[in-house]
């Protein structure tokens, strides 16, 4: 293999794995009203939720194998009339995750996403 060759083998193996473990997620199909902050001085009154799912991805998280579906999150939290406000999700590794990524050399990547918020009944 030349040297070329194996530079640009290398910067497509660089732009394939910065779009990996990427998450979408998108309000706008979930049927309710959903804020991601609300104003500083008046909290919203509700029942907090706090949820947090595992998704995991294979081979530095060029694949995904299960992914946080937020439509499902929220569809166990909201009823009829209701929103969702100070809606917060936050992805991260945990030490166990880590664990598990490091003894697979990195072929099996797992995350924890939380999503945490207020239901804010009508």
């Amino acid at each position: 293999m030349t040297r070329s060759a194996a530079l640009r083998a290398w910067v497509l193996m660089l732009a394939f794995s910065a779009g990996g473990c990427a998450l979408t997620f998108d309000s706008r199909r979930l049927g309710v009203p959903v804020s991601m902050a609300g104003a500083a001085s008046a909290a919203d009154s509700g029942a907090a939720f706090h949820v947090t799912k595992h998704p995991v991805y294979l081979i530095a998280g060029l694949l995904s194998v299960s992914q946080p579906n937020l439509e499902d999150v929220l569809a166990g939290q909201v009823g009829t009339g209701a929103r969702i406000a100070d809606l917060r999700i936050r992805v991260r590794s945990r030490w166990s995750d880590l664990l598990v990524t490091a003894l697979t050399l990195g072929f099996v990547v797992p995350r924890s996403v939380t999503f945490e918020g207020v239901v804010v009944p009508k």
